[in-house]
């Protein structure tokens, strides 16, 4: 196990001007239909950014790592799957999501940071945004433990003490557990179960 501080680089913008949209302009395309489910896109600080194909391997070890959390969450929680969530200024849809209250609770609205007990990107292609753009959105909306299942290197890197906003957010913790490590599953503020993270890669 290693722990070291995240990595602060921060993706670059176009210097020609650009419109950058709201995520209730975002809801309001959708809402419209000039957005549909086969639009490849996210909302990530106000920008359309397209999504990575996936690979099977990625597919794989997205639904394994569901499957897995789904047998050790303590009542009062469920999972979500590539499913969005909204923050002030996006709205990825993360591979693994633990989310409070029951599935009919968000019927008319997306989980926000503050229903989020913990995230999950399972990255391969993504990973170089995983760590930089993905992780300072989570940072920013103060989620409190975002982990990346890093397929190429085959390790678990969790993300922990959010500070900072803006371009300034990020996490103060990063710890790396490599494939034979026990991780500690924290669901609201109490470790519920500790998975080896050799069986969350499959």
């Amino acid at each position: 196990m290693v722990v070291s501080s995240p990595p602060e680089k921060s993706m670059i913008v176009p210097s020609d001007p650009i419109w950058r949209l709201s995520v209730d302009q975002y809801h309001d395309m959708i809402n419209a239909g000039i957005l549909t489910e086969d639009d490849p896109v996210e909302l990530l600080e106000g920008w359309l950014v397209t999504k990575v194909s996936q690979k099977p391997q990625h597919s794989l070890v997205t639904q394994h790592t569901r499957d897995v959390l789904a047998r050790i969450l303590p009542d009062g929680w469920f999972i979500n799957i590539q499913a969005p969530i909204t923050t002030t200024d996006s709205e990825p849809e993360p591979d693994v999501t633990v989310v409070r209250g029951s599935r009919f609770d968000y019927a008319k609205r997306h989980p926000y940071p503050e229903d989020i007990a913990l995230l999950v990107e399972v990255s391969d292609a993504t990973l170089q945004r995983d760590r930089t753009l993905k992780q300072r959105i989570y940072a920013n909306a103060r989620i409190v433990i975002y982990w990346i299942l890093n397929l190429p290197e085959r390790q678990l890197e969790v993300y922990t003490e959010p500070i900072g906003t803006d371009t300034q957010a990020h996490y103060q913790q990063r710890t790396i557990y490599r494939e034979a490590d026990h991780v500690p599953v924290v669901i609201g503020g109490q470790e519920v179960a500790q998975l080896v993270v050799r069986d969350l890669l499959a």
